[in-house]
């Protein structure tokens, strides 16, 4: 099995489910992460030093990464060198250009599909009523599942659980934290120990207390709509890094329609016309939980399958997937 680095580990798990063709406000967020983890990369790298130092003869070096260089180019430009602190390095992937997003994840994305940790497919809208009946295709990114479970479950287990935790699994926790990709892999009431977790780290520990206050989001592209709506629910904290633990992405909800053949169809029908569907635009799925709403897991991700219809000139029955707040 391959073994990745530190920013492509992430990128495995942050990609997972982004649409490939399009440049959305989520996509955003999530490559200016995928910029801030080559330089937590070259951090953990030469870590012995206060100042980070990028340098123009890195990029021709035989141990330079190619994805690492659309980073490196963007904050050298001209420049021969540029030295700072990494608290600066990683508050400058927020003035990123759309053009240079879009080099980060040709780079990232090329380099993992050459050795197979993702692949572009049918995105799962594609198996909704509308899209169906209108014949559009989408596609996006589906991250190879066993590395995609290794991955989220070891870094589940080390947040989790007491003990003392790695710097790398520290540095991956801001960067789900910052990319809205904390609601993939924890339930709500997991959330509550994550939030603690990282106030013990922030606490104690000078590498959280450099990188904890630092945020890259912007509100306006994480949906300020379900900010609002969960901001009652904010924990107090004195380190001022619950928000991000409690409102997810906007656009990382999904809600997928798919139509039955049979009007009033028992939950068997249901669950047969539903895994049909998924079958027919090649997606890999299993079956978690059965019953009248049941549980699926699709390309990593869960989803409930909620009975439901739409009104049109007659009515349409189905099941709705609604994203489930927690991948397995």
């Amino acid at each position: 099995m391959n073994e990745f680095s530190f920013a492509q580990n992430f990128s495995i798990i942050a990609l997972n489910t982004q649409r490939s063709l399009l440049l959305s406000n989520e996509k955003r967020v999530i490559l200016r992460c995928i910029a801030a983890a080559v330089i937590l990369e070259i951090y953990l790298n030469n870590k012995q030093d206060e100042t980070l130092t990028l340098e123009k003869k890195d990029l021709v070096r035989s141990s330079i990464e190619i994805y690492q260089i659309p980073v490196l180019n963007a904050f050298l430009g001209k420049n021969e060198t540029v030295s700072h602190t990494l608290p600066y390095f990683l508050a400058e992937v927020t003035k990123l250009s759309r053009k240079v997003l879009k080099e980060i994840e040709q780079a990232f994305a090329g380099s993992l599909k050459e050795v197979k940790a993702i692949e572009e497919i049918e995105a799962l809208l594609g198996c909704d009523y509308l899209y169906v009946s209108a014949g559009i295709t989408i596609k996006e990114y589906r991250s190879r599942a066993d590395l995609y479970t290794r991955l989220t479950e070891s870094l589940r287990a080390e947040i989790l659980e007491e003990g003392e935790m790695t710097e790398e699994a520290l540095l991956m926790l801001w960067l789900l934290r910052e990319s809205g990709c904390l609601h993939d892999l924890f339930s709500k009431e997991e959330l509550k120990r994550v939030a603690a977790r990282s106030i013990e780290l922030f606490n104690r520990h000078p590498l959280a207390k450099k990188l904890f206050p630092i945020f890259i989001h912007r509100i306006s592209e994480m949906g300020i709509k379900n900010f609002l709506k969960l901001k009652k629910e904010i924990m107090s904290m004195p380190t001022g890094t619950g928000i991000a633990f409690v409102f997810p992405a906007i656009e990382r909800t999904e809600s997928v329609f798919i139509d039955t053949e049979e009007f009033f169809p028992s939950k068997e029908t249901r669950l047969h016309d539903v895994k049909a569907r998924l079958e027919s635009h090649g997606h890999h799925f299993s079956i978690i939980r059965n019953g009248a709403v049941p549980l699926i897991k699709v390309d990593n991700t869960l989803y409930e399958a909620v009975p439901s219809f739409i009104n049109y000139e007659v009515v349409i029955h189905g099941v709705r997937l609604r994203r489930y707040p927690l991948s397995l």
